[in-house]
């Protein structure tokens, strides 16, 4: 437990420096997916390895132990991790939790206001049309999505480059994108390391609708003039949603599209892959640790009863106890 129980941390460095570089290099929708995993791995290691360090703290507080039914000294001797580093442990875990608790409620208002718009918009196609000026262009998730764009977005476009600001508004609803900003959001809150992950996760997801925009249409080129000019045209303009065709770093947007699409990197896949194995196996491995650390402490207790003269009735300690 000394080692791996730190491993999920180190993990969670990692990726915090290596995603922001990765989500330029691999095909957009690999990269989504990829993230997906890394945030609900990291996350969930986090989440656990902090547990276990609280645990090995609250542990030996003696209220706890004569409820559990433990021996703090037995603790104290087989658990190499200091209490300050413990009850440090404990701190971290509990506003990871309140902060993941706020964010839960703040993406809930979010899917009701995306739902409140929805309900306002009185067309019932997919396509919304609004007689508004402004350029802007923007999706609502939701059962069924909508797509609202203005007249004057319409106004600064070509008819293709209508066409593939409209293919990529679609791919948001079509492939739920508004799904997986929710997750990099809410384990960003549990795990303040996964931060530069989730806006890692923002920039693919808009890199992800281009390319199907690119394939629906049949022309890299149009896509990327028309994210540009819809971005220039949309420059300062508030929009209600991130699922915008303006989204993202758009620059780094239109030079990928300039260029060939991004080859497959399995490599990079494979190495992600056996890193989050490497947590995974670390935070299991620690687990048993700690789960083996209190059966030892539980049979040292019942070892001290047993042995204490007294002419009351001992408690029957563990199965796993055994004394000759």
């Amino acid at each position: 437990m000394l080692i791996s129980v730190y491993v999920p941390f180190v993990v969670a460095a990692v990726l915090a420096v290596l995603t922001p570089r990765l989500a330029h290099v691999l095909p957009p929708r690999r990269a989504a997916w990829a993230l997906v995993c890394a945030a609900l791995v990291t996350a969930i290691g986090w989440a656990g390895a902090l547990a276990l360090l609280a645990f090995t703290g609250v542990a030996q507080i003696p209220e706890v132990a004569e409820e559990g039914r433990w021996s703090v000294a037995a603790l104290q001797a087989e658990d190499p991790v200091y209490l300050v580093v413990a009850g440090g442990s404990a701190l971290l875990l509990a506003v990871g939790v309140v902060s993941l608790a706020v964010a839960v409620v703040k993406q809930a208002r979010l899917l009701v206001r995306a739902r409140q718009e929805r309900a306002r918009l009185a067309e019932e196609a997919e396509l919304v049309v609004v007689d508004d000026d402004a350029p802007m262009a923007f999706a609502l998730p939701g059962s069924p999505g909508r797509i609202v764009v203005s007249r004057g977005m319409l106004r600064c476009l070509t008819d293709r480059e209508r066409e593939a600001l409209l293919a990529h508004e679609r791919a948001h609803l079509r492939c739920r994108h508004h799904l997986f900003q929710i997750l990099w959001r809410l384990t960003a809150a549990l795990n303040p390391l996964l931060r530069p992950l989730a806006v890692a996760g923002g920039f693919v997801l808009e890199r992800w609708a281009d390319e199907e925009a690119a394939q629906r249409v049949g022309d890299r080129k149009i896509v990327a003039h028309a994210v540009g000019r819809a971005a220039l045209a949309s420059a300062g303009a508030s929009v209600p949603t991130a699922l915008a065709a303006t989204g993202g770093a758009v620059p780094q947007r239109v030079r990928a599209l300039l260029a060939p699409p991004p080859p497959r990197r399995t490599l990079l896949l494979v190495a992600g892959g056996l890193l989050l194995a490497a947590c995974c196996a670390s935070l299991a491995n620690a687990a048993s640790d700690s789960d083996q650390m209190v059966d030892s402490a539980q049979c040292a207790a019942y070892t001290a009863t047993a042995a204490a003269p007294s002419g009351g009735e001992h408690w029957r300690g563990p199965d796993f106890c055994f004394r000759d």
